[in-house]
Protein backbone atom coordinates (compact mmCIF):
# COMPACT_ATOMS: atom_id res chain seq x y z
CA UNK A 1 0.00 0.00 0.00
CA UNK A 2 1.04 3.59 -0.61
CA UNK A 3 0.85 6.43 1.93
CA UNK A 4 1.01 10.21 1.50
CA UNK A 5 1.89 12.15 4.68
CA UNK A 6 0.87 15.83 4.60
CA UNK A 7 2.13 18.13 7.36
CA UNK A 8 4.09 21.37 7.39
CA UNK A 9 6.17 20.13 10.34
CA UNK A 10 9.22 18.06 9.41
CA UNK A 11 9.21 16.55 12.90
CA UNK A 12 5.58 15.44 12.51
CA UNK A 13 6.13 14.04 9.00
CA UNK A 14 9.07 11.98 10.27
CA UNK A 15 7.14 10.81 13.34
CA UNK A 16 4.22 9.59 11.23
CA UNK A 17 6.60 7.93 8.78
CA UNK A 18 8.38 6.11 11.64
CA UNK A 19 5.03 4.97 13.07
CA UNK A 20 3.74 3.64 9.75
CA UNK A 21 6.73 2.57 7.66
CA UNK A 22 6.38 -1.06 8.74
CA UNK A 23 2.60 -0.99 9.01
CA UNK A 24 1.10 -2.10 5.67
CA UNK A 25 2.83 0.66 3.71
CA UNK A 26 5.53 -0.20 1.19
CA UNK A 27 5.88 3.27 -0.33
CA UNK A 28 5.60 6.58 1.54
CA UNK A 29 5.79 10.11 0.16
CA UNK A 30 5.35 13.46 1.87
CA UNK A 31 3.90 16.90 1.13
CA UNK A 32 4.48 20.09 3.12
CA UNK A 33 1.12 21.81 2.55
CA UNK A 34 -2.33 21.30 1.06
CA UNK A 35 -1.42 22.56 -2.40
CA UNK A 36 1.53 20.16 -2.62
CA UNK A 37 -0.73 17.38 -1.29
CA UNK A 38 -3.26 17.82 -4.10
CA UNK A 39 -0.46 17.74 -6.69
CA UNK A 40 1.31 14.76 -5.12
CA UNK A 41 -1.96 12.85 -4.75
CA UNK A 42 -2.56 13.20 -8.50
CA UNK A 43 0.97 11.93 -9.32
CA UNK A 44 1.32 9.24 -6.66
CA UNK A 45 -2.25 7.86 -6.24
CA UNK A 46 -1.75 6.80 -2.61
CA UNK A 47 -4.06 4.32 -0.89
CA UNK A 48 -4.16 6.50 2.24
CA UNK A 49 -3.40 10.12 3.13
CA UNK A 50 -2.66 11.54 6.58
CA UNK A 51 -3.50 15.25 6.53
CA UNK A 52 -2.76 18.09 8.94
CA UNK A 53 -5.27 20.96 8.97
CA UNK A 54 -3.28 24.10 9.74
CA UNK A 55 -0.71 24.61 6.97
CA UNK A 56 0.53 27.43 4.75
CA UNK A 57 -0.61 27.94 1.13
CA UNK A 58 -3.66 25.65 1.45
CA UNK A 59 -5.16 24.26 4.64
CA UNK A 60 -5.87 20.57 5.07
CA UNK A 61 -9.66 20.81 4.87
CA UNK A 62 -9.51 22.56 1.50
CA UNK A 63 -7.01 19.95 0.31
CA UNK A 64 -9.38 17.17 1.44
CA UNK A 65 -12.16 18.68 -0.67
CA UNK A 66 -9.93 19.05 -3.74
CA UNK A 67 -8.54 15.53 -3.47
CA UNK A 68 -12.04 14.07 -3.05
CA UNK A 69 -13.32 16.09 -6.01
CA UNK A 70 -10.73 14.26 -8.17
CA UNK A 71 -11.02 10.91 -6.40
CA UNK A 72 -14.20 10.42 -4.31
CA UNK A 73 -12.87 7.12 -2.94
CA UNK A 74 -9.72 8.67 -1.40
CA UNK A 75 -9.06 7.62 2.19
CA UNK A 76 -7.90 10.59 4.26
CA UNK A 77 -7.10 10.58 7.98
CA UNK A 78 -6.91 14.04 9.52
CA UNK A 79 -4.08 14.25 12.08
CA UNK A 80 -4.42 17.57 13.88
CA UNK A 81 -3.63 19.43 17.09
CA UNK A 82 -6.95 21.31 16.83
CA UNK A 83 -8.83 19.69 19.67
CA UNK A 84 -12.30 21.20 19.43
CA UNK A 85 -15.14 18.90 18.43
CA UNK A 86 -16.39 21.25 15.71
CA UNK A 87 -13.10 20.87 13.82
CA UNK A 88 -13.43 17.09 13.76
CA UNK A 89 -17.07 17.33 12.67
CA UNK A 90 -16.15 19.78 9.90
CA UNK A 91 -13.37 17.46 8.68
CA UNK A 92 -15.77 14.51 8.47
CA UNK A 93 -18.42 16.68 6.75
CA UNK A 94 -15.87 17.64 4.11
CA UNK A 95 -15.15 13.97 3.46
CA UNK A 96 -12.29 12.92 5.71
CA UNK A 97 -12.41 9.24 6.63
CA UNK A 98 -11.29 9.82 10.21
CA UNK A 99 -9.78 12.26 12.70
CA UNK A 100 -6.84 11.71 15.06
CA UNK A 101 -5.70 14.22 17.65
CA UNK A 102 -2.00 15.08 18.07
CA UNK A 103 0.19 14.13 19.79
CA UNK A 104 0.07 10.69 18.23
CA UNK A 105 1.45 7.37 19.37
CA UNK A 106 2.35 4.39 17.21
CA UNK A 107 -0.69 2.60 18.59
CA UNK A 108 -3.12 5.47 18.08
CA UNK A 109 -2.25 6.12 14.44
CA UNK A 110 -2.07 2.43 13.51
CA UNK A 111 -5.44 1.83 15.18
CA UNK A 112 -7.03 4.85 13.47
CA UNK A 113 -5.81 3.67 10.06
CA UNK A 114 -6.87 0.08 10.71
CA UNK A 115 -10.36 1.38 11.60
CA UNK A 116 -10.81 3.43 8.44
CA UNK A 117 -9.29 0.75 6.20
CA UNK A 118 -11.63 -1.92 7.56
CA UNK A 119 -14.76 0.09 6.66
Amino acid sequence: MKLLIVDDSLIMRRAIERCLSGHKFTEIRVAVNGRAAVEEFARFSPDVVTMDITMPEMDGLTAVERILRNNPKAIILIVSALADKSTAVEAIKRGASGFLLKPITIESIQEALDDILSD
